[in-house]
């Protein structure tokens, strides 16, 4: 995808976000259903001999010599089986088996909203991504493999089955008052099985390594889906841990301290990441009509401003370990100050 627009409630576009601004090769967005990123990345597996998928397995504790982590225990359809790892990664998301085995407390929070999420046969192709805000009000479009058209659209958690209760003409209507272009795809809606459930969660731990052990992804630190950066900070983890692990194969060193190299290289995006994501629900999820204001003039002010915009999209790419914003830049979005610079653009995917 190239081109997302941000919408008043109603329709009103306030701003398009074109990755096109961005150098090769990240002047895309990829945008996957979770199924089909799963499949492929289990086919991509398969092909290698030195993997082994196991299915329907579940870890069920750790291995130690001392402190040391040495492997693992699991319980599947062939019953316990020991499985001996010089390094254990824990990629087992927000309620991570391998994070609790290491007894590594975690700051678990669930915000007060989830998502229902559908996908669509579009009788239409939707060709760009629509994300629509008003109070307490978040609808997003996406396009999806072929004709389809992925949809979100916030609730308060546990609320599903309320929704349904009301029925399926009832959130229709509620969806062709937010986005009235798209009440033709709408009707597309015609069984509950079209839909499902996404809670969101945040993770905080003090630390993401143990002798033996890393923790990476969800596990590790879980973010609200606002950031767009949850299974992309996953894969950026095992990039960095395999430029870490062949050293430390290659010393036997597999302790804490040189395991923490790992962390001390990725948590400070992450970090950013996590509070970005939280300043975004505040403002994007809000019913306070002030906060509302605030955040429609900001994204208006990102039509008309090139430097903040590409700001803000060089970070929603994964580019940029500071946030999109100083402390002037955000009075600049606000409107209170001019911004001289307003026509500038980076070249190039900066770090600052």
């Amino acid at each position: 995808m190239r081109v997302f627009h941000f919408c008043c409630a109603g329709g009103t576009r306030l701003c398009s976000i074109d990755y096109g601004d961005l150098p090769p090769p990240y002047n895309r967005a990829i945008v996957t259903l979770p199924n089909v990123a799963h499949h492929a990345i289990v086919a991509a597996v398969q092909q290698h001999k030195n993997a082994t998928l196991r299915y329907g397995t579940s870890v069920t504790g750790l291995l130690r010599e001392g402190r040391q982590v040495v492997g693992l225990s699991t319980h599947g359809p062939d019953g316990t089986t020991t499985i001996r790892a010089k390094i254990v990664v824990g990629a087992d998301g927000a309620f991570s088996k391998v994070r609790e085995a290491l007894k590594i407390p975690a700051d678990l929070y669930l915000y007060p909203d989830g998502y229902l999420i559908a996908i669509l046969e579009s009788e239409e192709p939707v060709s760009e991504s629509s994300y629509y805000v008003g109070h307490k009000t978040i609808l997003g479009i996406f396009p999806a493999t072929g004709n389809k058209a992925y949809l979100f659209y916030m609730i308060p958690k546990d609320s599903m089955e309320a929704v349904k209760q009301r029925g399926i003409a009832a959130l229709q209507e509620q969806w062709s008052q937010i986005a009235p272009q798209f009440s033709r795809l709408f009707r597309c809606l015609r069984d509950w099985s079209q839909t499902a459930y996404m809670p969101t969660g945040r993770v905080r731990t003090p630390t993401w390594v143990a002798d033996g052990a890393v923790l990476i992804g969800d596990a590790a630190h879980a973010m609200n889906p606002h950031a767009s950066q949850g299974r992309m900070q996953a894969m950026v983890h095992a990039m960095a841990l395999s430029d870490l692990l062949p050293a430390c194969l290659a010393d036997q060193d597999y302790s804490v301290a040189r395991l923490k190299e790992f962390e001390r290289v990725r948590r400070p995006q992450v970090t950013m990441l996590q509070q970005l994501a939280d300043q975004q629900v505040f403002y994007w999820n809000t019913d306070n009509p002030v906060v509302a204001f605030l955040r429609d003039r900001v994204f208006q002010t990102l039509d008309r401003n090139a430097r903040l915009r590409y700001q803000v999209l060089s970070t929603t790419a994964g580019l940029r370990t500071m946030p999109p914003f100083s402390s002037i830049d955000r009075v600049i979005a606000a409107e209170f100050l001019p911004d001289i610079r307003a026509h500038e653009r980076s070249s190039h995917s900066t770090s600052s």
